[in-house]
């Protein structure tokens, strides 16, 4: 076994690593970082690198991370912090940005799903923490709207819980009951049997928390800020749509109770019901990078940005006979924000949308869109700048094609 006195005069025969030796950066690290050494790690697993004219789908990969993301992870990866005080800290951060009294970063919405259930289910009750999902006595209940049952409320479900469908004002009024914990509103389901206001009317009135998943609503930034205006004691949204941050990275924000009760059902506790739903310090970080760099933005210039994208894509393919195009706004609340939707007379190009999208996923590089039927959908918002004409020609090159 080697004595310090020993080790330290071994490392500094050593002046390059030695060097180093305490900053923080390995070996490893400087022999990648080399000029003409960068490593394509694509390439090196066989893994196709995909251009995304599509929407933020986890399958994807969410969207690509900002700059000032990437920064806050690289320059905090080389020491280690103390992850209690890290959440609290970041989350101090992130509820004065958005004006709220608590929040915390949680391992996506999905987890901030489970992690609000089980708070409400909670509270800070030490004994119930350590026995979720299964709590003696009867089964504990969440109160949700029949068409905003989905499959993500199985996150609320891995909780414990059982969920109650509603429908209409008068129904969830007498829904609750003395097992009741929770509202659950899914933000992005087609039909509101009951509004927004009268959700969290009918909860206050019964002293229940209401939760809303607001996941991949962004834009409008404003939105943000919304949901808890109206009331709502949780609010969820996932950190790597459009908000740009790790896409493993979620917000949980609202009331201050129910935040440190989420925050003790989560790691680095090490038994609760979160455990298994670590978040790293590089999320933490990047997490507050991102929101902070998302609320910075000029969002109106952002948008006039990718107005000028989808009329830059729809120029190269006008002048093929029989094609038309729209520049469509999804009205959301869900990915509300513009692509272009290129139509055609099956007669003069024929090609189906399933085609085409196969065509462009299979061709190089892989470009994923959507479409149906006749409508191809080629979105814009996360496209890379040098990204846009080089999928304008790949566009204009299958439809030409179909239409030859």
């Amino acid at each position: 076994m080697l004595s310090r006195r020993k080790l330290v005069k071994q490392l500094s025969a050593i002046p390059v690593i030695g060097g180093f030796i305490g900053t923080g950066i390995s070996s490893s690290v400087l022999a990648h970082s080399a000029p003409g050494k960068r490593r394509d790690l694509f390439n090196e697993l066989g893994v196709t690198p995909i251009i995304n004219a599509g929407v933020t789908m986890t399958y994807l990969s969410g969207s690509l991370m900002e700059p000032e993301v990437l920064e806050a992870i690289n320059s905090t990866a080389h020491d280690f912090a103390n992850m209690y005080e890290l959440q609290d800290k970041v989350g101090e951060k992130i509820a004065g940005m958005l004006h709220c009294e608590a929040a915390m970063v949680t391992s996506g919405a999905a987890c901030a799903m489970t992690l609000g259930t089980a708070a409400a289910i909670t509270g800070m009750n030490e004994e119930l923490i350590n026995l979720l999902p299964k709590l003696p006595g009867p089964q504990k209940e969440v109160i949700i709207q029949k068409s905003h049952r989905y499959l993500f409320d199985q996150a609320v479900r891995s909780a414990g819980v059982k969920l109650v469908d509603v429908e209409g004002e008068g129904e969830m009024d007498r829904a609750f009951n003395n097992n009741t914990v929770m509202g659950l509103f899914f933000n992005a389901a087609e039909k509101h049997s009951v509004s927004h206001e009268a959700f969290v009317a009918i909860c206050k009135r019964h002293n229940i928390p209401s939760f809303i998943d607001a996941a991949a609503d962004v834009p409008p930034v404003g939105n943000l800020f919304k949901y808890q205006k109206i009331g709502f004691d949780l609010v969820t949204f996932s950190g790597g749509k459009m908000i740009r941050g790790p896409q493993s990275a979620g917000l949980l924000f609202g009331r201050k109770d129910l935040i440190e009760a989420a925050k003790r059902n989560h790691s680095p506790h090490e038994c609760p019901i979160g455990r298994p739903m670590k978040v790293n310090k590089e999320e933490m970080f990047g997490m507050y990078a991102a929101l902070k760099a998302y609320l910075e933005k000029d969002h109106d210039k952002e948008w006039q940005m990718w107005l000028d994208r989808a009329r830059r894509i729809a120029s190269f393919v006008e002048s093929i006979p029989g094609i038309s195009h729209t520049t469509h706004i999804e009205p959301g609340p869900a990915n509300a924000f513009p692509s272009l939707h290129i139509t055609w007379d099956k007669s003069l190009v024929k090609i189906t949308a399933r085609e085409a999208v196969e065509a462009l996923r299979n061709g190089t590089p892989s470009i994923v869109a959507g479409g149906r039927d006749t409508t191809l959908r080629v979105g814009v918002v996360l496209l890379k700048a040098e990204q846009v004409d080089l999928v304008a020609k790949r566009v204009k090159a299958v439809l030409e094609q179909a239409a030859s």
